[in-house]
């Protein structure tokens, strides 16, 4: 479904980079057409001004709208593949950035772990990777997300816009901010405490745009956030899925 044919990295201070156009024009109209409405939604606000919706927040619903549309049902099985993890570990080797996570078959797996139990150990302690996606919409009317790193288990994010062409007034800001500690005593952040936003020295920012993907390597220093957006008065909303790649154990 996703193409990073285009997709390009800086690498200072932690690698970020963006892949645009993302998908086919026809597959990018199905995910802006069956993208689901604000009551389907938690209120995520110990993060920010956000809502989601997930396997974590309000997940009846989220496994529910999955099941009944084809779009969501195909794409949550893609993700949900090692073939997807493959393929963002592979382009993210191409642009030298090798995680060092090899990739094991279901078979081989499945081997691996009956070994050690013959063996005597208790499990199959090896790290395995797995990818999750969930539904995420900041309202422009001031919503923001808190500068952050990304919590420890988390390995990749992948932000992906969803919005109509010409629907986005750019003066209403919400482009994905690569942050940098005004006082580098406080750059270390392995266990991803929040910052504020008055902290932070903006390195760059990339644009909310259709059809792309702000794709971020998960590091100590990978501070990041969405500052309060400019749209007063404006129903809109910033519509993205937001899909991480983490440890599994």
């Amino acid at each position: 479904m996703f193409s990073f044919d285009h997709l390009q990295f800086r690498y200072e201070p932690f690698p970020i980079g963006v892949a645009a156009p993302l998908m086919e024009e026809g597959v990018y109209r199905e995910f802006v057409a069956g993208y689901p409405g604000l009551d389907r939604f938690a209120d995520l606000s110990e993060v920010g001004y956000k809502y989601s919706l997930s396997e974590k927040n309000n997940p009846r619903v989220y496994h529910q709208l999955v099941r009944s549309r084809p779009v969501w049902r195909e794409f949550h099985q893609w993700v949900k593949s090692d073939a997807f993890v493959q393929t963002v570990l592979d382009a993210l080797k191409e642009r030298h950035l090798d995680l060092g996570y090899p990739m094991l078959s279901p078979g081989r797996r499945l081997v691996r772990r009956l070994t050690k139990l013959v063996k005597g150990h208790p499990c199959d302690t090896s790290r395995r990777l797995g990818a999750r996606f969930e539904f995420s919409m900041l309202p422009v009317d001031g919503g923001h997300v808190l500068p952050h790193t990304d919590s420890p288990g988390k390995i990749v994010t992948l932000i992906v816009s969803i919005l109509e062409d010409g629907e986005w007034d750019p003066a209403f800001g919400g482009g994905t901010d690569m942050n940098r500690l005004r006082d580098p005593r406080y750059s270390f952040n392995r266990l991803n405490r929040q910052g504020r936003f008055e902290d932070m020295e903006v390195i760059d920012t990339y644009d909310f745009r259709p059809n792309q993907a702000v794709m971020f390597v998960r590091t100590f220093n990978s501070w990041h956030s969405v500052r309060p957006m400019q749209g007063k008065g404006s129903p809109a909303m910033r519509r993205t899925l937001t899909i991480n790649i983490e440890e599994r154990h």
